[in-house]
């Protein structure tokens, strides 16, 4: 399957600069699952900013 990294660096939330995976969704993914966390784009911009990528950060952030 073809990346298209342009297209997901517009679209990416993160809001980390010196981030070596923005735009490449399958690296960013693996890198935050490995460290039991999930990306920027699973975040509202509120959360996200706070750089807390866990689960329990999600489950509030969604209000599950």
């Amino acid at each position: 399957m073809e990346c298209k990294r342009d297209q997901n660096k517009r679209d990416c939330p993160c809001t980390y600069e010196g981030c070596p995976r923005k735009g490449v969704c399958c690296e960013c993914l693996r890198h935050h699952l490995k460290s039991k966390e999930l990306p920027a784009c699973c975040f509202s911009k509120e959360a996200e900013r706070g750089y807390d990528r866990s689960f329990e950060n999600f489950a509030k952030d969604r209000k599950l």
